[in-house]
């Protein structure tokens, strides 16, 4: 978590000046249609969340695996509303999430996370929530990010890569992907990027091509980057192998007035989400400029679209409620909103 603490200061100021050259980029519709967003007659993406005492949906103290620097509740967070809320699509019910289901589904498979700090956060949510259906199966570790449920073969690995795109000695190759190679042999991966191009200190010279530069607009080069991978899903996937999730961009909640309240001090000191299912700063630019190259795969990719229903998620960030750091607006408190991340990415298997 090291690398994640040093980040983000940098991210919260990096953010606040891309959000004005983030606006203007169109977020047009093409033809393709090979992104699939989940269950048949059902946008699960379009509600609003409802409070719910049953609620939160395992016992997450008993996890040994829960990250602690986002254990808001362990770390001081006096308040457990965060932890009720549960999505409630506009025109269905989402199925509960069925850890023994789940695994008896990827039986003898891997599942890989493949992203950044918030992607190590996503697949250490679900590990927690799968130990919490089976918590007395036969459970082994190599470290934190390979956990292996040795009675259903399956494997839960998680992949630091920020960018997708390689980074060699301080150099960002927009064009390289060479971890592409250890990726196409995995049953189901599950992919994100985003919040490390905000960050200005991961590289020293971004290059394209045969052209090296110092500095690029960051969503350019996201779009550049996120190209490249999109073509490795073309060239390098075999459809009847391997199952591609792309998930969605998430929010950084620093400025009150995308949410209708300009006297906000950032997440700090939210205790409810936004009401209703509309974010009134709209998509963000960066998930537009997503589904833009994602329309260009060829082959299946199924989009996990959580970007609307985080962005109304601005109370269940860790704020102060840190293990160690500056306040965070970026991360999620664990469990929280990522527990809907999965039973979403569950609702696709069924």
């Amino acid at each position: 978590m090291g690398r994640t603490k040093q980040m983000i200061c940098c991210v919260l100021v990096a953010a606040l000046l891309l959000i004005f050259s983030c606006l203007g980029v169109d977020g047009r519709k093409q033809s393709q249609t090979n992104i699939t967003k989940g269950m048949k007659g059902c946008n699960m993406y379009e509600g609003s969340w409802v409070w719910d005492d049953s609620y939160p949906p395992y016992d997450f103290s008993k996890c040994p695996y829960l990250p602690k620097d986002f254990d808001c509740l362990g770390n001081g967070r006096p308040d457990k509303n965060y932890i009720k809320y549960r999505w409630q699509p506009k025109n269905c019910n989402l199925p509960r999430f069925d850890g023994v289901d789940f695994l008896k589904r990827l039986k003898g498979k891997k599942i890989m996370f493949i992203g950044d700090s918030i992607s190590l956060q996503h697949g250490q949510a679900l590990v927690c929530h799968l130990h919490a259906a089976v918590p007395s199966s036969n459970i082994t570790a190599d470290n934190p990010n390979i956990v292996r449920f040795e009675d259903y073969e399956v494997t839960v690995i998680v992949s630091f890569q920020p960018f997708l795109v390689d980074v060699e000695q301080r150099v960002l190759k927009l064009d390289s992907i060479k971890s592409g190679q250890i990726w196409k042999d995995i049953d189901i991966l599950v992919f994100n990027t985003w919040l490390w191009w905000l960050n200005p200190e991961p590289w020293d010279y971004i290059q394209d091509g045969d052209k090296i530069v110092k500095h690029m607009d960051r969503l350019e080069a996201f779009r550049k980057g996120l190209t490249t991978w999109a073509k490795w899903v073309n060239s390098s996937i075999d459809p009847s192998k391997t199952k591609v999730y792309f998930r969605g961009t998430t929010p950084l909640h620093i400025i009150g007035a995308e949410w209708g309240d300009p006297t906000a001090l950032a997440c700090l000191n939210e205790r409810e989400p936004v009401s209703g299912s509309t974010y009134p700063a709209g998509r963000p630019a960066e998930q537009k400029v997503a589904e833009e190259v994602l329309r260009t795969i060829t082959k299946p990719v199924t989009l996990l679209d959580i970007t609307t229903l985080t962005q109304l998620r601005k109370d269940a960030h860790p704020g102060f409620y840190m293990k160690e750091g500056p306040p965070d607006c970026a991360h999620w408190c664990t469990p929280g909103v990522i527990e809907t991340w999965n039973q979403l990415l569950y609702a696709t298997l069924l």
